[in-house]
């Protein structure tokens, strides 16, 4: 049994040990973790938790064991997964075991994610187990595995468009598969959300859609004259349905069916006298609906026919015209202006108007004799025909324009100018001569100018056998000249005559002109030249331009003679449109004529095929130039004075206008100054405020000055009026002189008429009956388009009588003698330089002068005895002056005394006396009466206060001339 016991225990060591040594074996950490090589995972964005495919578990074979140890049972760490570890750099994930002992585990997000920064995240993982024993010895680690993780996107942003809004531009009238293209896009990572699935227009009914791809177009065809400019708004969706934050305009401008043209210009152009150069076009530019063009030729036409003769010229008198081109003397001007020594053209019809120059209009039938003498021209001297001419087309008749024919008994024509079949012809017939040869007798000129109804100017110089005719400037050769026996010998005067041919034989006219003629001048001695023809020609308006210097080389400009025609040509249409903006209207006239000056552009294009390809339609516009600012011309001066008789019958004579003054202003509104606060406040609240008119002086020239006699005309036996012949001449001016005046022509300042005017003299070498004279002067400017007021002058006569002469004519005229008396005499009535109204003393009242003269030597020696006495030393030497200045000649003594005067009381006060007598002896010292001193004072009562006693004393010796009876 004890072996039994011993056997048994044995046995169990045995086994125990065996245990023992089973178990130590199986702590042994043998086998790494296992884990899967490639993981696929997804999160969304804004959570942490990542759905792996497969799942993250570690497998290890080292299985997990209970042992005993003094019967108890402790469970192993072997074969258990402790852990799992991410390789990465900045892995925005972490791995978390859920089951050490199964291996479980899962990867989820540190922090939220963000789809839109980053869409995907690779990084490598690792488990490892617990290792051997508690303390973890000898830890396995498995192989490294790959994860792929993307980030799920949300729908967090909405559409945004690239642009702030869009533009596009069609044409009228076409439907576009694609007008414009908008654009959204969305800030979100996903296909899904990021994505544009649909736009929408947003404004309703209007003609335009627009597709998933944001293109528009319009759903039918637009018209211009409906609607200029479409305002759409805009949206869009993405495939979340989410709507854009900011709806986008989208504005489409509708443009007129694109037509070739000039474009960018104002069809009215306003230009304001005076301002220089007005650039026409500064805008324009050349559409040319983008066509290929290789050239370009533009012709800018100025229409000036209707004004004036052809265009804005000077409308000074024809031979004024002359002189300021530079013409010699000798010209004489055949078809003036009527004045009060021109009369032979004041039956013909005249346009109605003074903003041009004299023109005249022949019907057919009228014509006008030449005053004999006044043309000497002899066909042996050179000799100039010019004339302005509107002329259409006539009957198969001859139309003379000048002619000189026999005056009596025979119908023969020396010389003439005359149109036929719009042929201008020259009809020369010479003088008999030794010779009877025939020769050059009729040159004709074949022109269109001569029935086209406009205004052209025509210059014939002969110079036997040469002539030559200039037509608006240009040189035109006969093209026919026929030949004829020279006239034979004849006494008989000849006649010259304009707008038909005198028949001397039958005495009548024939061959009338039917149209219009202006400034027909014939000069002998001496051809025009072509500068003085140029310049008569040369209209003061026109085109210009002033070329940029980078278009000077690519462009083309040429200008007709008087520059209402400028054509440009080029190839380059930029620079071609910077020289359409450079050309400008210039109207240099000081006061030109008003009204509308039409514009026309015609242009011709040319493509590659040298062709004209495109068809430019004409461009029409005008310019409108304003009303000049009108000068008014003031004439001022004495008006009124008295003189001797003896300066009217002097060799002197009398000067009219001594003190004349000529002025011309012109008003015009300015705004009132804004400087001035109070005068401004409240002015724009208040409708009645209005511009302020101020007038200014201008200095412009005249070309006419008439001196007319108003009343009865001269009589050359008796009186004339007469001018410095050479100061004319120094100052370039003319005078003509009739039975009822005289008249100053030329162009020159007003200064220079002023000095002129001041020369003029009145004489009269009878003047016994003569008491006055009066005259009016008006002065002019451009051919009468400018008249000043009338300024009116009275001239009376003093005369001188001896008081003997005239005892009887007291008798009869004694209501003129009135008692007076007076303390003293004032002789200032008698200053006659500065007199503004004439006393005149008839012959029946020589009575009134005897009692004045005598009444004024009466209160001279009281005055002087009464301050002898009372100043005896100073006196004495007044006295010797006094007797100086009294010693005239009482034969020629002129004093004349109102007798129908009130005066005041003899026994005024001894000052009173003084003043007066001083008075009187500076009435002495002067020569002439003036009318401004011997106002009539007949009103004047005796109870009238002192003070106007006094100031009527100059007023005394006044003659009241209005109730006399001559």
């Amino acid at each position: 049994m004890r072996f039994r016991r011993n056997k048994l225990f044995a046995s169990t060591v045995g086994l125990v040990l065996a245990l023992v040594c089973t178990l130590d074996a199986a702590k042994v950490n043998k086998h790494k973790p296992w884990i899967e090589t490639t993981y696929h995972g997804i999160v969304t964005e804004n959570d942490d938790k990542v759905l792996l495919d497969p799942p993250l578990i570690a497998l290890d074979k080292d299985a997990p064991l209970r042992y005993a140890e003094s019967f108890e049972v402790t469970l192993t760490e072997e074969g258990e997964i402790c852990g799992f570890r991410i390789h990465g750099q900045n892995v925005p994930f972490e791995a978390v075991v859920l089951d050490k002992s199964t291996g479980e585990g899962v990867i989820r997000a540190k922090d939220k994610l963000d789809c839109e920064l980053q869409k995907e995240h690779t990084f490598t993982i690792q488990a490892y187990d617990c290792g051997e024993g508690p303390d973890g010895a000898n830890m396995k680690k498995s192989h490294k595995a790959t994860v792929h993780i993307q980030v799920n996107d949300l729908n967090e942003y909405s559409p945004v468009f690239k642009e702030k809004s869009y533009k596009a531009t069609v044409i009228e009238g076409k439907k576009y598969d694609s007008i414009l293209k908008v654009e959204a896009v969305d800030a979100d990572c996903s296909f899904q959300f990021s994505q544009i699935c649909n736009y929408e227009i947003v404004t309703p009914d209007v003609p335009f859609t627009i597709d998933k791809d944001g293109l528009i177009k319009n759903t039918e065809k637009l018209n211009y004259g409906k609607e200029h400019m479409y305002k759409l708004t805009v949206t869009a969706y993405d495939c979340g349905k989410n709507r854009a934050s900011e709806d986008v305009l989208v504005k489409i401008s509708v443009k007129p069916t694109c037509k070739p043209s000039w474009q960018g210009f104002n069809k009215r152009i306003e230009y304001e006298p005076g301002t220089g150069s007005l650039a026409l076009f500064p805008s324009m530019h050349l559409e040319t609906c983008d066509e290929p063009i290789t050239s370009i030729r533009a012709t800018i036409e100025l229409e000036t026919n209707h004004i004036g003769k052809g265009c804005d010229r000077d409308t000074y008198s024809e031979k004024s015209l002359h002189k300021l081109c530079g013409a010699s003397s000798g010209t004489v001007e055949l078809l003036p202006a009527p004045s009060s020594s021109v009369n032979w053209t004041v039956g013909l019809p005249t346009d109605n108007g003074h903003d041009s120059d004299q023109v005249f209009e022949f019907n057919g039938t009228q014509a006008v004799k030449v005053p004999d003498g006044l043309v000497s021209t002899s066909l042996k001297e050179p000799f100039t025909v010019s004339v302005w001419m509107r002329h259409g087309p006539g009957a198969n008749e001859k139309e003379t324009i000048l002619c000189n024919s026999d005056k009596t008994d025979m119908n023969r024509h020396h010389y003439s100018l005359y149109v036929h079949n719009c042929r201008l012809i020259l009809l020369l017939r010479q003088d008999p001569s030794e010779a009877e040869n025939y020769k050059p007798a009729e040159f004709h000129w074949k022109l269109d100018q001569v029935c086209d109804k406009e205004w052209h100017h025509y210059v014939v110089n002969v110079e036997f056998p040469t002539v030559t005719l200039f037509v608006d400037g240009a040189t035109f050769e006969p093209f026919l000249v026929t030949e004829d026996y020279p006239l034979h010998s004849s006494r008989i005067e000849t006649q010259l005559t304009i707008g038909a041919c005198w028949q001397g034989g039958n005495a009548h006219m024939v061959q009338f002109f039917r149209g219009n003629l202006a400034g027909l001048m014939i000069r002998s001695g001496k051809l025009e030249n072509k500068k003085v023809i140029d310049c008569l020609y040369t209209c003061k308006e026109g085109l210009d331009v002033q070329l940029p210097e980078e278009v000077a080389s690519s462009v083309k400009v040429e200008f007709n003679p008087n520059q209402s025609t400028l054509t440009v040509e080029g190839d380059d249409i930029d620079a071609f449109d910077k020289v359409m903006q450079h050309i400008s209207y210039l109207n240099s006239r000081q006061f030109p004529t008003p009204g509308i000056r039409h514009l026309r552009i015609s242009t011709t294009v040319k493509c590659f095929n040298e062709e004209s390809c495109v068809t430019m339609p004409e461009a029409e516009g005008y310019v409108m130039v304003l009303q000049p600012e009108e000068p008014k011309i003031s004439l001022s001066g004495i008006d009124h004075f008295a003189r001797s008789a003896a300066e009217f019958e002097s060799p002197e004579g009398v000067t009219l206008f001594p003190e004349l003054r000529i002025v011309s202003t012109i008003t015009r509104e300015v705004e009132a100054d804004a400087t001035d606060s109070e005068a401004t406040e409240g002015a724009d609240d208040d409708p009645t405020v209005q511009e302020t008119v101020v007038s200014e002086e201008i200095m412009h020239n005249l070309d006419t000055c008439e001196v007319t006699v108003v009343g009865d005309e001269l009589d050359a036996e008796h009186e004339g009026l007469e001018v410095d012949m050479y100061q004319l001449q120094q100052r370039g001016l003319e005078m003509s002189s009739s039975h009822i005046g005289l008249v100053i022509t030329g162009v020159n300042t007003m200064a220079n008429y002023e000095q002129v005017l001041h020369l003029i003299r009145y004489k009269n070498w009878h003047t016994e009956a003569l008491f006055d004279r009066k005259f009016k002067l008006v002065c002019s400017e451009l051919n009468r388009r400018y008249i000043s007021n009338d300024f009116k002058v009275e001239v009376n006569v003093i005369h001188t009588a001896n008081p003997m002469d005239h005892v009887n004519s007291a008798m009869v005229q004694p209501n003129f003698i009135n008692p007076v008396h007076h303390a003293s005499v004032d002789l200032s009535g008698h200053n006659l330089v500065n007199a503004h109204q004439a006393s005149v003393v008839p012959s029946a009242a020589t009575i009134v002068i005897v009692v004045c003269v005598s009444f004024l030597v009466f209160m001279i020696i009281l005055g002087v005895f009464r301050i002898r006495s009372a100043h005896q030393h100073t006196m004495r030497d007044q006295e010797n002056g006094k007797e100086n200045e009294m010693d005239w000649d009482d034969s020629a003594l002129t004093i004349t005394v109102n007798p129908m005067e009130t005066y005041e009381d003899q026994h005024s006060s001894e000052e009173e006396e003084d003043e007066e007598e001083e008075e009187s002896e500076d009435g002495e010292e002067e020569d002439d009466i003036t009318s401004a001193e011997s106002e009539s004072s007949e009103d004047d009562e005796g109870g009238e206060q002192e003070d106007q006693q006094a100031a009527s004393r100059q007023q005394q010796l006044e003659w009241d001339d209005s109730t006399l009876t001559y």
